[in-house]
């Protein structure tokens, strides 16, 4: 019998408030509640979810608001109309694939284009500490890729920030996100 990675797996996935994450907003299917969003999905073997709904969805969107305190400590700073040949670069190493790094470029592009610069890190335990996932059964694999960014009207000088490739191995889910710093 082959790994979930090959065959559709029912999944519960569930995004719960952590320390900071107030009130988890809007959700795309509908996934509705006050301190946690989660849905009931099956997965296909090419990434394509299947909602309660009956409806097919490239992915699970949700937003929420934080009051969580991101490391700024390291990071880059990188021209707003460099912004798209950055996260290209720095989303493939930390292993989106093609699919997922442009639909992250399609989603942030407008806002860090929009500014001279942007200083950029990518958190982590910040924020999986804010934004509890559990998904059952669990995956062999999980990415978490969550954005920080604030804008600069000239550059900074900042210690530059470690990335850590991912490698996928069997029933893998990925996650992408981000929030400007104000």
């Amino acid at each position: 019998m082959g790994d979930r990675s090959d065959r559709e797996t029912a999944l519960s996935v569930q995004v719960k408030e952590g320390s900071s994450l107030h009130s988890p907003a809007g959700s795309i299917p509908s996934a509705g509640g006050t301190s946690s969003v989660s849905w009931q999905v099956t997965a296909k073997p090419d990434g394509t979810l299947t909602g309660a709904d009956g409806n097919e969805y490239s992915y699970l969107y949700w937003e929420g608001e934080t009051d969580s305190e991101y490391d700024v400590s390291k990071g880059f700073v990188v021209k707003g109309e460099d912004s798209a040949q950055f996260l290209r670069e720095k989303l493939s190493y930390m292993g989106l694939t093609p699919r997922e790094y442009n639909e992250f470029i399609v989603y942030w592009l407008p806002r860090l284009e929009a500014n001279a610069y942007n200083l950029i890190t990518f958190q982590g335990e910040a924020y999986t500490d804010s934004a509890r996932l559990t998904i059952t059964p669990e995956p062999d694999c999980l990415l978490r890729v969550f954005m920080a960014f604030k804008p600069l009207a000239r550059p900074i000088d900042i210690p530059e920030q470690e990335l850590t490739p991912f490698t996928r191995t069997g029933f893998t889910v990925v996650e992408w996100g981000g929030c400007e710093l104000k």
